[in-house]
């Protein structure tokens, strides 16, 4: 059982990676773990890292059908407008689950967020385990959110924050903590 899988090298070495400090692991790597990003015109961002410096950065995951994400997108922008007059700026990246790429480039544009690719979605939604109800069949029912939500990423591209809009609306804006993950 457990003790066998404890003195496994592999499982030793896994977990001894998994609580090394950040500065230690590869950040080539860790940034492999991040897809493309497109701009919010469709066109491909070349560095990650320098288009996002000095910015706290999410994956926005949500749908131009969805009335939640409609109704939570005001105070999210108002939110995005605050933190850059109070100079910490942070930068949205959408993760769509619109139906199709044309409607998830025109919205992206109108939000005046960075997306990533389409066909990338799934795979975000898969690895945060967020996605819309609507797309239950492709993913199953072992989500822990639905649309909208956001997934706060430190430089390396590794979740340390989740602001739950689904459950909390504008409100839950208040537990992204603006002081941590700055790129």
């Amino acid at each position: 059982g457990v003790n066998y899988m404890l003195r496994r090298p592999e499982f030793l070495a896994a977990l001894a990676t998994s609580f090394a400090p950040a500065a230690s692991r590869s950040c080539a790597s860790a940034m492999s773990s991040i897809p493309a990003v497109l701009d919010a015109a469709g066109n491909p961002v070349s560095s990650i890292k320098s288009t996002f410096a000095g910015k706290r950065v999410a994956y926005y995951f949500a749908a131009g059908w969805c009335p939640m994400c409609t109704s939570f997108e005001p105070a999210l922008l108002q939110f995005r407008k605050a933190a850059a007059d109070a100079e910490k700026p942070l930068e949205l990246i959408l993760v769509s689950s619109d139906r199709s790429k044309a409607e998830q480039k025109s919205r992206a544009a109108s939000l005046q967020m960075p997306q990533v690719p389409f066909e990338s979605a799934g795979e975000l939604k898969k690895r945060f385990r967020v996605w819309a109800g609507a797309e239950r069949g492709a993913f199953g029912n072992d989500r822990r959110s639905g649309v909208p939500a956001l997934v706060v990423l430190d430089p390396e591209g590794n979740e340390i924050g989740f602001v739950p809009a689904e459950s909390k609306g504008g409100a839950s804006l208040k537990e992204w903590m603006l002081d941590e993950g700055i790129w």
